[in-house]
């Protein structure tokens, strides 16, 4: 069996419970993208034009710096990547983490919590970020109670 890696950024703590259950499900590792610079509550202001967030999301080349480099990836073969959508796209930060890595190979499974919109584009938009051969699949969209059992047929399905 593949060894498998849930890696999530989670601004808010509901993409972290939703990553926490699947890797649960999985039987995966568990990794945390964390901002350098945390997400503060006036950060996340969407209604904001000039938050932190506003602004990143408004500039299509913006990447956050993460806290720290240490996630071994080549050590796996899948990694579900998971990330609230904001602006219905994966936050600046999702795509900094990709470009930390070679992903060479890999198969990259996305999920996502939402307060309403689906993947959209996100796919398409995070596959510059990593190299040529990466697969990256759009997964599901992990919004309200996701038991263990119901990720873990889900998973089974998409592996």
């Amino acid at each position: 069996m593949s060894k498998i890696l849930v890696a999530y950024f989670s601004a808010s703590g509901v993409t972290k419970k939703a990553a926490e259950n699947l890797a649960q499900a999985a039987g995966a590792d568990l990794y945390e993208i964390r901002p350098a610079v945390p997400y503060t509550r006036a950060d996340l202001d969407w209604m904001d034009k000039k938050s932190r967030s506003s602004v990143e999301m408004n500039d299509k080349s913006s990447r956050p710096a993460i806290a720290d480099s240490d996630a071994e990836i080549s050590r796996y073969d899948t990694i579900f990547l998971g990330f609230p959508i904001w602006w219905y796209v994966a936050p600046a930060i999702v795509n900094s983490f990709l470009e930390s890595y070679d992903f060479s190979g890999k198969r990259i499974i996305l999920f996502a919590t939402s307060g309403g919109s689906g993947f959209g584009k996100t796919a398409a938009g995070l596959k510059g970020s990593v190299a040529a051969d990466t697969a990256i699949v759009e997964g599901k969209i992990l919004n309200g109670a996701n038991s263990v059992d119901n990720l873990r047929k889900w998973v089974e399905t998409i592996l």
